[in-house]
């Protein structure tokens, strides 16, 4: 049979599963049912974690030389300011969030897919799909009208919040949907009141109001719109966006173009499970939110990362297939949280008591000028804080300056952890490994140990830079029996 991964959904997640995939070596086959590619913006934000995920690849730089960078995001309430968030204070070479459309970033990702030799079919639907232990029979139905029966190792479900992949699995889309109408709109406008660097919300008692620079004069507003009826909205015009930024704006903002705009209802859901036997899925398919805090492209960005070095080396037979169930383990509680931080901040800022808002408000301004609190709220909108801390294939690190399952800041000067060709871990140690261990698990350790800075431990860092194992400087032993029990038996 063919070990050929198919993904269905050729946005940021899909294009990103298959760019790691394609560098690990492991067979991809990418479609989508759109004909052509969307030319609007969509999501625009690119977190600290994601820039650092995609440095493994060499992708960062490019989106980087594209985008805005945000360094600070201005807090105020009816145009009375509470608090300034400072990106700066994130522990990440990239201490900014990245305003990018996502029509260039799923341009800049594609390019990157096309040099490594794989094109997206756009135009291909698929129609069916019957898994069974060896592999997914899938029916694909193309642009011309002509069908296609072919045979996969895996398949991925990467295609949205209206998902065909979850209507075949019949997997329940559990959640609500808020009962406030909300707009959007990209623009440009003359009299900008802050830097073209830093962000501004405005917790006005008739809705909240965001403004994001996306960069060259061209900026993102989302502002709430009332109850939702029963009907959807009709995308605004020039001037009803023009009457939210003079009532809920800074001051002195007049648009001079409307280069965009859609009316939404936000929805929260999630999946009951990430993995069904041979079919995954990941982004939007599996989890969809509020767009406070700009998080579901990354949250989807990074399920892509975490299950391509899994399916690699399962695929590979370097690890047990029960590699795999980890990624729905890992992934379903991060997305979770994602949803309910988001709703929370959105509920937050939709506060219609003058008490409530009140108190809301002095609570922010207190609490955001502490330099703890500040870095906290950084850490979680970076994403720097996800981590894993109840993964099933985490191993010891009782006493350990971090805990396993956590993040392991990449080191300036050092090569990403997961960069190359295959998906490796990394030795952190003040002591070579014993030469036994790196021939007996050589095709999944990196040759080339790096430093623990006299931490008086022996990390063991996942392809992906997340710890999973700390043993007592010169505890060998247990790095081998980890490794022992990750590998396949025989």
């Amino acid at each position: 049979m063919t070990d050929t991964v198919l993904i269905i959904g050729s946005g940021p997640v899909g294009l990103t599963l298959a760019l790691e995939l394609a560098r690990y070596g492991v067979a991809v086959r990418i479609v989508d049912r759109i004909a052509t590619r969307s030319t609007t913006s969509r999501a625009v934000g690119i977190w600290p974690r994601t820039l650092e995920l995609l440095e493994r690849q060499g992708l960062s730089d490019d989106l980087v030389a594209r985008g805005n960078r945000v360094t600070a995001m201005n807090i105020s309430s009816a145009r009375k300011p509470i608090a300034r968030i400072d990106l700066a204070a994130v522990a990440s070479r990239y201490r900014f969030a990245l305003m990018l459309p996502q029509s260039d970033t799923e341009e800049i990702l594609e390019r990157h897919l096309d040099a490594a030799g794989i094109r997206t079919g756009l135009g291909v639907e698929l129609t069916g799909l019957d898994q069974d232990d060896a592999g997914v029979s899938a029916t694909l139905r193309h642009a011309d009208g002509r069908e296609e029966t072919a045979r996969f190792a895996w398949l991925v479900g990467c295609d949205g919040a209206h998902s065909t992949i979850r209507h075949a699995l019949g997997l329940s889309f559990d959640g609500d949907t808020m009962d406030t109408s909300w707009i959007l709109a990209d623009f440009r406008l003359n009299g900008a009141p802050f830097p073209p660097h830093e962000g501004f919300t405005d917790w006005h008692p008739d809705g909240p109001l965001l403004i994001l620079p996306l960069g060259a004069g061209r900026y993102r507003m989302i502002a709430s719109d009332g109850p939702a009826g029963s009907a959807p909205r009709a995308a605004p015009d020039a001037a009803a966006v023009q009457a939210v930024l003079d009532h809920r704006g800074p001051g002195g903002v007049a648009l001079t173009e409307l280069i965009w705009s859609s009316a939404f209802r936000i929805n929260e859901r999630q999946v009951p499970r990430y993995r069904d036997r041979r079919v995954f899925l990941a982004g939007d398919a599996a989890h969809i939110h509020s767009p406070a805090g700009a998080q579901g492209m990354n949250t989807g960005m990074q399920d892509a990362v975490n299950l391509a070095w899994k399916l690699t080396l399962v695929s590979r037979g370097l690890a047990r297939p029960a590699l795999l169930d980890s990624y729905d383990a890992e992934r379903r509680p991060v997305g979770a949280a994602v949803i309910a931080a988001a709703g929370r901040m959105t509920k937050a800022t939709l506060i219609d008591s003058a008490t409530g808002r009140a108190l809301r408000d002095g609570l922010a301004h207190l609490l955001l000028g502490f330099a703890p609190v500040q870095h906290a709220v950084v850490d979680v909108a970076a994403e720097t804080s996800v981590g894993y801390p109840h993964s099933p294939i985490n191993g010891a690190s009782r006493h350990a300056p971090r805990a396993a399952g956590s993040r392991v800041p990449p080191v300036e000067g050092e090569a990403p952890y997961g960069a190359g060709d295959t998906p490796r871990f990394v030795l952190r140690a003040d002591e070579p490994p014993p030469p036994g261990l790196l021939e007996r698990f050589g095709a999944l350790i990196d040759p080339t140990p790096r430093s623990a800075a006299g931490s008086g431990f022996i990390e063991v860092v996942r392809p992906d830079g997340y710890l999973v194992l700390a043993a007592p400087a010169g505890d060998w032993t247990a790095v081998a029996a980890w490794f022992d029990a990750f590998v396949p038996a025989g």
